[in-house]
């Protein structure tokens, strides 16, 4: 992969308040998480370390790494109702997407995040296609645009603005091998940004390829809306 040092030589604050949000205000999303990854972990370490010493970054511990993948609505917005059918639609059609691996390399700087890009991108992508078919069936409507996807991770985010070459130095410094995660399931989470980092509770894991029922740790009658509409 082909790094671009020079592409973005100042970095930005990521954590202004994008459209929708406020603080306490909940958003249900389809994520890839990596809390049972440990190759990812030893990678994720590898490159913390080496941040350390950089100033303006918020590092992401493993508990949060993930990669965004489609969002559903916020919380407060969309009824349990539609969150289960949703939910159904969905897990129809994941059936049809085996499990994968993604290989994370080298992170790359966005004027916003340090993150990797996940390879190879189209088992990804024919899942977030599937998650938006499964919404537009329910919905009829879908967040975000279909354009533009790059599956990625984030290991820090910006919370200033200044200069990107000693981020670009401290990444030089790492030398670490690949790492590669194997992918078998997407999560709905309840996403929240409250403390410059994003959190969440999972709500529900879809398998791929799979018969298996979704697991509901919030449950169908758990009123996820009306408790977490901020």
């Amino acid at each position: 992969m082909t790094r671009h040092p020079d592409a973005h030589p100042q970095m930005a604050d990521h954590w202004w308040w994008r459209p929708g949000w406020q603080p306490g205000r909940r958003f249900l999303t389809f994520h890839f998480t990596f809390q049972d990854a440990p190759e990812v972990h030893r990678l994720a370490a590898a490159y913390r370390t080496a941040l350390t010493g950089a100033s303006g970054l918020d590092l992401v511990p493993d508990r949060w790494l993930h990669l965004t993948t489609q969002g559903l609505g916020f919380a407060d917005a969309v009824p349990d109702d539609e969150v289960q059918a949703v939910l159904a639609a969905a897990a129809d059609r994941l059936t049809l997407i085996p499990p994968f691996d993604l290989t994370l390399h080298r992170p790359e700087i966005t004027p916003e995040a340090i993150r990797w890009e996940a390879a190879p991108a189209g088992p990804p992508t024919a899942v977030r296609t599937a998650l938006r078919d499964a919404i537009r069936s329910v919905r009829g409507t879908v967040e975000e645009s279909d354009a533009g996807f790059a599956p990625h991770i984030s290991i820090a985010y910006s919370n200033a603005t200044g200069p990107a070459a000693p981020v670009q130095t401290a990444l030089d410094a790492v030398d670490a091998a690949p790492a590669t995660a194997h992918i078998d399931r997407v999560e709905l989470i309840v996403l929240h940004r409250d403390q410059r980092m994003y959190e969440w509770d999972t709500h529900t894991r879809l398998p791929l390829g799979s018969q298996t029922p979704p697991e509901q740790p919030w449950g169908p009658s758990s009123g996820t809306s009306r408790k977490l509409a901020g």
